[in-house]
């Protein structure tokens, strides 16, 4: 099998890999009819030399490979036809965005994998970069609230080396007392708690939190047990909620009133309810005064009506008016400050591309290489010209 690794195309770059300089060298290590080719990249993480160094030559031209291997969606003009693409491609959640990208693929005759849709025997994500924009959105929410009460300014996160130096920054940060409230309990909220944690922010239930004052910097991480509810009924069913969740509401609310700081790292679609709306925002007892919105879903498509666009790692912080429900600058006292960059792993690129490898090393590599693999199969988009079975859904979207 041939392999490429492609420069990365879309706007705003990103610089992970899905495959670093060591990983190659040690998957050609291990087999010896396996070829990997670089396409050259001033962007990357780990620049052309590091990747050489290992004994990958690169090439401009990938034509001859089987396998072409991205992170970001791959840019239609730079698409390759009749060849396997494995990417994360954003179109299963229909995104108006890639419409066009997911058509011409089809036209192209590309067979399209997504890294998203790759999952286990039970049904879980088994690849992703979860944790990492868990860990980058957890120090960012931090760093907002900083800037925003004038006690500290936090080092940005993709100033640091890596994930080492930033720790080092975490010890006796002037807190005071917030109250934060951490959203889902997958990837990324169990990244984002991991950074709570090393701040030594003390974790609380749900039910501590809402009732209880304290006198030191708190948090408490939310299931969807705690957020959602059947209409007219007490008891929560988590299979029947995740089967059909248009039934169910939102119990969200009492966190309005009592969170300083809200930290969303839960998957949401239109057919779950919305945390709070717009003009709940506007009511007086309404106590959050930063989201970290590390779900990123762009309003009115979301549960969290403030997030009305994505920031940049730049520029990772806006503020909303709730009474006007527009964009305003960042930091002042009538204002909610929005951190909703939507590339966040891409603040630790190295980190976050070597763990990605090890995923795709040690849970996908062999699969790939088996005709029948189910793993595979169900993770395949687009093949020979056609929608995949398991996403006949997307008809009308390419239609």
């Amino acid at each position: 099998m041939k392999v490429g690794i492609v420069r990365e195309g879309k706007i705003k770059s990103d610089t992970r890999v899905p495959l670093t300089p060591k990983q190659c060298r040690y998957l050609l290590d291990r087999d010896r009819d396996l070829q990997i080719f670089v396409q050259p990249s001033q962007e990357r993480c780990f620049n052309d030399s590091e990747y050489q160094n290992q004994g990958i030559p690169l090439t401009e031209n990938l034509a001859k490979c089987d396998l072409l291997l991205g992170v970001k969606e791959v840019p239609i003009s730079l698409l390759l036809p009749n060849k396997t693409y494995l990417f994360f491609s954003h179109t299963i959640k229909k995104q108006p965005y890639n419409r066009e990208l997911l058509r011409s693929i089809l036209q192209q005759k590309i067979r399209l994998i997504d890294y998203e849709c790759l999952r286990d025997s039970s049904g879980q994500r088994i690849i992703a970069f979860g944790r990492w924009a868990g860990i980058v959105g957890g120090h960012n929410a931090i760093l907002t609230w900083g800037r925003r009460e004038g006690e500290f300014l936090l080092k940005p996160m993709h100033e640091c080396h890596d994930w080492a130096e930033a720790q080092t920054y975490y010890q006796n940060l002037p807190l005071s007392h917030i109250k934060l409230v951490v959203t889902g309990e997958g990837r990324v909220a169990k990244g984002a708690t991991e950074v709570l944690d090393l701040m030594k922010i003390k974790r609380v239930l749900p039910q501590a939190f809402l009732e209880k004052n304290f006198n030191e910097p708190v948090y408490t991480q939310l299931a969807v047990k705690d957020m959602y509810r059947k209409r007219g009924e007490i008891s929560f069913d988590e299979t029947h909620y995740y089967q059909h969740p248009s039934q169910y509401e939102s119990i969200f609310e009492p966190y309005t009133h009592t969170a300083n700081i809200m930290l969303n790292g839960i998957y949401w679609d239109s057919r779950i309810p919305v945390f709070f709306t717009s003009e709940d925002m506007k009511r007086k007892d309404f106590t959050i005064r930063v989201i970290a919105d590390v779900t990123c879903d762009i309003a009115p498509d979301s549960s969290i009506p403030s997030t009305i666009r994505a920031s940049s790692i730049a520029e990772p912080i806006y503020g909303y008016d709730p009474v006007s429900e527009k964009e305003t600058q960042p930091f002042q006292s009538h204002c909610i400050d929005v951190m909703a960059v939507d590339n966040l792993p891409n603040e630790l690129p190295r980190d976050a591309s070597e763990d990605f490898g090890n995923q795709l090393i040690s849970k996908v590599w062999s699969e790939l290489n088996q005709a029948d693999s189910r793993m595979i199969y169900e993770a395949t988009i687009a093949l020979d010209g056609d929608l995949n079975k398991p996403y006949e859904y997307l008809r009308d979207y390419v239609s």
